[in-house]
């Protein structure tokens, strides 16, 4: 039988320094919606280690959804729902039969993606997650407008020579942006790569 399981390089070198953080700023029990799952193996991955929780994969490109499906297939566990598309610039989110969620984690999206992206992740979860619940973003970041190596910054202008609305966001305006929603940035961990892991909170109902 073919095996319909992606696998990405990236996706599996920062699954585990990725689950790391998660342990710790995770709530023990309740949903993750999972923004923009990719090949889903982070979902088989951290729906096997963090077994309190149900996991949500979403997905703008349903391309990617014989993937999720067959990571999902393969876990030894039923932890982990059927993906959902999604686009984060609507209203509503298609999730509303397990509204609100306890957690929403992004990793590696809005650096590849336009700028009304990361906007409408924020608008999104100040919708649809809970009141002190986690939004966890992971990727690459300038600091201060300053790209934080010298491989960040070929990256980004191979972004944006790919599409000019994508790029490496600044952490500043990601923070502003997040506030503007109601989000404070209760943590910015250095990881692997010159990676960042944030994590934000919901301050309002």
């Amino acid at each position: 039988m073919t095996d319909r399981r992606q696998r990405w390089g990236a996706t599996s070198r920062n699954a585990d320094p990725i689950l790391n953080v998660l342990r710790r700023v995770l709530p023990d029990t309740g949903t993750v919606l999972e923004v923009a799952s990719g090949t889903g193996q982070h979902a088989a991955h951290f729906s096997s280690a963090l077994t309190g929780l149900s996991w949500l994969p979403s997905e703008y490109d349903i391309q990617h959804f014989d993937s999720i499906n067959a990571w999902r297939d393969a876990a030894e566990h039923d932890r982990v729902r059927a993906p959902v598309r999604l686009d984060v610039t609507s209203d509503p989110w298609p999730i509303d039969d397990i509204h609100p969620v306890q957690a929403i984690v992004n990793i590696n999206m809005i650096h590849i993606a336009p700028w009304a992206a990361c906007l409408g992740l924020f608008s999104g979860a100040e919708r649809h997650l809970a009141p002190q619940g986690v939004l966890f973003l992971y990727g690459p970041y300038r600091q201060n407008g300053t790209y934080r190596s010298d491989g960040d910054a070929a990256f980004d202008r191979d972004l944006r020579s790919r599409n000019p609305s994508w790029g490496i966001r600044d952490l500043e305006a990601v923070t502003a942006a997040a506030a503007d929603t109601g989000f404070t940035l209760n943590e910015t961990i250095e990881m692997p790569a010159n990676n960042l892991s944030l994590v934000f909170r919901k301050e309002r109902a």
